[in-house]
């Protein structure tokens, strides 16, 4: 596809001895199973940290480090685990995921984290499984047309669902809702009141649609890894609701999420078939 493309030879390669300068992924460090996760002070109290989902894992070792992304791989129930660990956003997810894709032999990718609820039935430490995502965000746009759909792979939901059943976690299996913004992208006024019309509108209107909740990172995440032929999956814990006025709790659900997210990848084993 990419023949006769002039311009090819002339991108910069952000690469030194074959190690992506970015992330600093070796392949023979990652594993194939990876847990995308963002260093959030919002998902931190209950006993959850920054650090939870690396302190579950057997003999867990940082195998990279930048000034973007902070990798450790160990086991979890014998299943070899690697979690990334970055900053927010579906710009930030596709540099991790692009590495992930072309210098490992990486084939599943889940997010673990936080998100805002806006389904009315969807409670503060409530877990949220994606079996899709809407696509409001601006980074998958540039990977293929808004049309394409974001989906969950069925083996992933499946796992996260039996893994929820077996620990009690209160969960809900539905669409999730990406966005850009944390401020007039949520609804949320700017700086001195600033709030368009429209803005009012986007709360309302997604929750109309059977939104369960709404991030930053899950649309990246199944958009890619279906687009370039990997499993994807996402597993959330809900901090607060804005449609029901629950208050945000940090923390609260999170150890659920990440157990829910491990438990997963250990019930797939690993396996691509």
């Amino acid at each position: 596809m990419t023949d006769n493309y002039p311009y090819l030879d002339r991108m910069p390669k952000f690469e030194r001895d074959g190690i992506p300068s970015l992330t600093g992924f070796r392949p023979d460090t990652i594993a194939r199973s990876v847990v995308l996760a963002v260093r959030d002070p919002l998902v931190v109290g209950e006993g959850a940290d920054e650090d939870a989902i690396v302190a579950l894992l057997d003999g867990a070792e940082m195998v990279a480090r930048t000034g973007l992304f902070t990798t450790y791989t160990g086991r979890y129930r014998d299943v070899p685990v690697s979690v990334v660990l970055g900053g927010s956003g579906s710009p930030e997810a596709e540099l991790a995921l692009m590495d992930l894709f072309n210098y490992t032999e990486c084939d599943t990718v889940i997010r673990i984290g936080g998100c805002g609820g806006w389904g009315r039935d969807v409670k503060v430490g409530d877990v949220v499984i994606s079996s899709g995502a809407v696509r409001d965000e601006g980074m998958t746009k540039a990977h293929v047309k808004v049309e394409y759909p974001a989906v969950a792979d069925y083996r992933i939901v499946a796992a996260m669902a039996a893994e929820a059943e077996a620990i009690g976690a209160p969960h809900h299996v539905g669409i999730t809702r990406s966005g850009d913004s944390e401020y007039t992208g949520w609804g949320k006024p700017g700086p001195g009141g600033y709030l368009q019309d429209e803005h009012k509108q986007i709360i309302d209107y997604w929750s109309r649609a059977g939104i369960l909740n709404t991030d930053r990172e899950s649309a990246a995440i199944l958009t890619l890894c279906s687009l370039y032929g990997r499993r994807g999956g996402s597993v959330c814990s809900v901090g607060d609701n804005v449609v029901t006025g629950e208050a945000h709790k940090s923390g609260s659900g999170q150890n659920k999420a990440i157990l829910v997210g491990l438990g997963a990848l250990a019930r797939l084993g690993g396996a691509v078939a």
